[in-house]
């Protein structure tokens, strides 16, 4: 079991590319629920079939390393808008929670407790992405600097942008009913970055705290998560192969909020 503190993000990272054991994605397998296991085989490609299922299983496992609830025990609802949450009363009591997302080879899980959470990965080396979607999708703010930046390094700085906004979007619980273009990122100095609300969105920027890293050169993560109190609450990361192992990954911020 894993104590964790008001105080504390916890990420963990599993690397689905890297988990070839037959026996190990069988045992994954017999955590599912029916649903679960029916939405499986619907994926086309086998490596998005392994991906979701060892997703599944690191939701579960990880999961039952915070409360004693058995992994196939984890019951899920979603809100509104589609986001996953828990439904188990104990967890619920512990007022524990989750977000997911995943890239090319890369699962990455935060789990908190009595704040809003939102994590968001890319794999910035899979595709060359146009400056078209950032004019499509962006705040003005956003493409203008975007476009004054020296075009080697545009790719990096729209993952940056991207992944802050999927992140916040996924914090806030409602996804893409938020208009990407009515909240903007911008960078004050090298290692810090600041959000601004449109008023339409009745949110107060300064109720948001946000981290960026990368655990490899080909991936980007970025953290969103509630303000209470404060001090920033502390970010600890794991990689993690689901029931297996786990270790303690050294993380350097590239970017944080004030």
């Amino acid at each position: 079991m894993i104590d964790l503190r008001s105080d504390e993000i916890h990420l963990w990272l599993a690397y689905y590319d890297e988990i070839n054991d037959e026996q190990l994605l069988l045992a994954y397998r017999a955590l599912l629920n029916d649903r679960e296991k029916t939405q499986e085989p619907r994926f086309y490609f086998a490596k998005d079939r392994r991906r979701y299922l060892v997703t599944r299983a690191l939701v579960r496992t990880v999961l039952s390393r915070y409360a004693r609830i058995a992994p196939c025990d984890w019951v899920f609802t979603e809100n509104s808008y589609g986001r996953p949450e828990i439904d188990n009363a104990e967890a619920k009591l512990m007022q524990l929670s989750f977000n997911i997302s995943h890239t090319h080879s890369l699962i990455v899980l935060g789990i908190t407790k009595d704040r809003e959470l939102g994590v968001d990965v890319e794999n910035v080396c899979a595709r060359q992405v146009s400056i078209d979607i950032a004019n499509r999708f962006f705040a003005p703010e956003e493409v203008s600097a975007l476009n004054k930046v020296p075009t080697p390094q545009q790719q990096d700085r729209f993952f940056e942008y991207w992944t802050f906004k999927e992140s916040y979007i996924k914090a806030r619980g409602m996804g893409l009913s938020i208009p990407l273009d009515k909240f903007s990122f911008h960078f004050p100095h090298e290692h810090v970055v600041a959000l601004a609300t449109q008023p339409e969105l009745a949110d107060d920027a300064a109720g948001w705290q946000f981290w960026q890293f990368r655990p490899t050169s080909e991936y980007l993560v970025a953290v969103c998560a509630e303000r209470k109190g404060a001090l920033p609450p502390r970010v600890v990361a794991r990689k993690v192969v689901p029931a297996t192992m786990d270790e303690m990954l050294a993380v350097t911020f590239l970017k944080t909020s004030d």
